[in-house]
């Protein structure tokens, strides 16, 4: 396994992250410890999660809250591993049906966070994650929130999910203000097909320091092995995604097949070729596909590669504002 600093912090994690928000809700209990296994057996040192994995991400259906949170708990008091791992969960999304169940006041923020560590059975979390922009709360009442749970040694590091670029700048600024380190950590949509954050995340994150974390890296699976039936159960969910981009994907999958490598081993390779990206957020269901997803870190795509899956999968020009204007 290959590890990295995340952003410009001093920790190290590895080059793949395991993301459970399938526990629980896709993937039962003993494969989840399974899987959880077989990544650390592998190396892989870094978990994310979130206090709302584990069923339908609805406030009016509260069934699975919290659940992958609690699989993790479970597992990490059974295996003594806990610290020799990275973890890392997030709070914004609604717990509840009460109007301070939710986002970032100071408020939610403690109570969310007291709830993971309840959860997780465990006394601090590495990297507490805001999972959206709040843009009802003052940036001033976040930090100072934050500030006292790494006081209070419940946290360690602060990262954002799905942040905008100048969202980052704006937080940075202010947390440089107070003398606070702020965030090490961006956790963005980011695969081959859909490459926004191109224009100002990653510009963004890298003047400030960010490592970059993609979620969704093979698309929800359109990435993976769509056209030849290599996702099971997810093919049929995903027909009319791939409809509309078949061209595409015919294109890529005849590349994979070319290379002799699974699509989805190529996806994450082409994330872990861009230096500006920390670690890949990986999703497997099952044992076998965390296995294969592995496999992407002895992979080395030539220079000639990167420029067809380029051409396949033209992102949007390069950074702003050169993308668009001059």
């Amino acid at each position: 396994m290959q590890y990295v600093n995340l952003g410009r912090s001093g920790l190290k994690v590895s080059r793949l992250c395991l993301g459970t928000m399938n526990f629980g809700y896709v993937t039962d209990v003993p494969e989840s410890f399974r899987i959880m296994d077989e990544a650390v057996d592998n190396g892989i040192n870094f978990f994310d999660t979130a206090d709302v994995y584990g069923g339908p991400q609805r406030p009016d259906m509260e069934k699975g809250f919290g659940t992958s949170e609690e699989i993790i708990g479970r597992w990490l008091e059974k295996s003594g591993k806990r610290n020799d791992l990275v973890i890392a969960t997030k709070c914004y999304q609604p717990m509840g049906l009460g109007p301070n169940d939710r986002r970032l006041s100071a408020y939610h923020i403690r109570k969310a966070c007291e709830d993971s560590l309840r959860r997780l059975k465990t006394d601090h979390i590495d990297l507490y994650q805001m999972h959206h922009i709040d843009r009802f709360t003052p940036w001033e009442e976040i930090w100072q929130a934050m500030e006292l749970l790494v006081q209070q040694g419940k946290i360690i590091y602060v990262g954002s999910s799905n942040f905008a670029g100048w969202n980052i700048a704006a937080a940075q600024g202010i947390a440089n203000c107070r003398h606070f380190l702020g965030l090490v950590s961006e956790q963005s949509l980011y695969n081959l097909s859909v490459r926004d954050i191109e224009l100002e995340v990653i510009p963004a994150c890298r003047y400030f320091g960010l490592g970059i974390l993609p979620w969704s890296p093979l698309a929800g699976g359109l990435l993976g092995g769509m056209l030849k039936g290599e996702l099971g159960m997810r093919r049929s969910e995903l027909k009319g995604e791939a409809e509309k981009i078949r061209p595409q994907l015919e294109r890529y999958e005849a590349l994979c097949e070319r290379l002799g490598e699974p699509p989805a081993v190529v996806a994450l390779a082409w994330l872990l070729h861009n230096p500006d990206v920390s670690s890949p957020i990986i999703g497997p269901s099952t044992v076998a596909q965390l296995k294969q997803n592995l496999q992407s870190l002895d992979i080395k795509l030539s220079d000639e590669i990167l420029r067809e899956l380029n051409d396949i999968w033209p992102g949007p020009g390069g950074e702003a504002p050169e993308a668009y204007a001059w």
